[in-house]
């Protein structure tokens, strides 16, 4: 795995804020679609669908805000940067 970039660096479950919908993508529900995967800012808590989602939601929150990483909801220990295009692992704390 790639050196870890400083947006994922030392980054705990912890810092992650509660989700604002944490079963379900925000704009999916607005909008009627469907899901595949869900993703959590790690910035906001916004939940959005993840890229095999049809809208893929999550990407365009980060496009939108350039709030830089996400993990998998429900939580998992893996995050992404999308500045840095790389993975990440949660720190235990």
């Amino acid at each position: 795995m790639a050196e870890a970039c400083e947006h994922i660096k030392g980054l705990t479950a912890e810092k992650f804020p509660p989700p604002k919908t944490p079963n379900a993508c925000e704009e999916c529900l607005a909008e009627g679609s469907v899901w595949v995967e869900l993703r959590e800012c790690n910035s906001c808590g916004h939940v959005g669908c993840c890229d095999s989602s049809p809208k893929k939601h999550a990407t365009r929150h980060f496009r939108e805000t350039k709030h830089p990483v996400m993990r998998a909801v429900p939580p998992a220990a893996w995050t992404w940067c999308y500045i840095h295009e790389v993975m990440g692992s949660l720190d235990q704390s």
